[in-house]
């Protein structure tokens, strides 16, 4: 049995507090692996028409090259259409029903779980893991382990509008993700 942790988001750009999250929570459980799982279009934002979901994808593996316990899990990318987690991690229980889960959640999530579709079955499917984000309030009736990780507010719509206005993102993305993004000129204004 393997302990995978689970990194849900739309990694538009991948940045290094989703690295730095990732480690820390890897380290901290003691997990034997971290995947990345971007999805296709989240319930609770609009799908952004700026980057395809390859660009993501690729961007995504250039910045998780380094570290030999990331993945990338491409399941909800590869179902299309909404992405809800509870079919998610369902269809993943089924398919590996031998390994035990944990869905790492920023507390923004944290604070809109009671609005998750099929929530209460979900939380019987997987151990959610919540990390503090700043201006957010992690309370919540819900089990949740928190991990500390440190305090940073980098989000990838700052990044974007960063990158629209010719600004440095030197250390807030992995230099190869910024080779990949000026490569194929996205986020261009």
């Amino acid at each position: 049995m393997k302990k995978i942790g689970i990194l849900g988001g739309t990694f538009n750009p991948p940045h290094i507090g989703h690295l730095i999250i990732a480690n820390e929570v890897l380290d901290a459980l003691e997990l034997d692996e971290i995947r990345f799982m971007p999805n296709h279009v989240p319930p609770h934002k609009e799908k952004s028409e700026e980057v395809t979901d390859m660009d993501r994808l690729a961007m995504l593996e250039n910045a998780i090259a380094t570290n030999p316990a990331f993945y990338i899990e491409g399941i909800e990318i590869e179902r299309k259409g909404t992405s809800y987690t509870y079919d998610t991690i369902k269809l993943l229980k089924e398919l590996e029903p031998t390994n035990e889960f944990y869905f790492i959640i920023g507390a923004d999530m944290i604070e809109y779980l009671p609005n998750w579709h099929r929530i209460d079955e979900l939380m019987e499917l997987v151990h959610f893991v919540g990390v503090k984000r700043p201006g957010y309030n992690e309370e919540t009736l819900y089990p949740i382990t928190m991990v500390k990780v440190p305090q940073m507010f980098i989000s990838s719509s700052m990044i974007r509008r960063k990158l629209r206005t010719g600004k440095t993102v030197k250390y807030l993305i992995a230099d190869p993700v910024v080779k990949y993004i000026k490569g194929n000129g996205l986020y261009e204004s």
